[in-house]
């Protein structure tokens, strides 16, 4: 059987609403508010500046290497092969040149 998909889908079951009801749910200023726990909410932020002393470092940071340069621009850590240019004395990595 051949399926017209641009047709419009209604089902029995959908009822549609009277214009009334329509117009009560408008002027009805909860009915777009969600329901939420703002403390459950809040505690899966972690906001900028919180005391974070009692954390642990699970990566292990090791110093710059030899054959590593900071990029003057965007202050990462890159291999001597992404120097793009040096200006003034200070090195720029490919990404920060442009």
């Amino acid at each position: 059987m051949a399926t017209d998909y641009d047709a419009p889908r209604k089902t029995d079951e959908e009822s549609e609403d009277s214009i009334e009801e329509l117009k009560t749910r408008r002027n009805d200023k909860n009915s777009g508010k969600v329901d939420e726990d703002e403390v459950e909410a809040a505690e899966s932020f972690e906001l900028p500046g919180a005391d974070l002393s009692h954390e642990e470092l699970t990566v292990r940071v090791l110093p710059r290497q030899a054959d590593e340069f900071t990029c003057y621009s965007c202050f990462l850590v890159k291999h001597r092969s992404q120097i793009a240019t040096t200006r003034n004395g200070h090195v720029y990595c490919v990404d920060c040149a442009d």
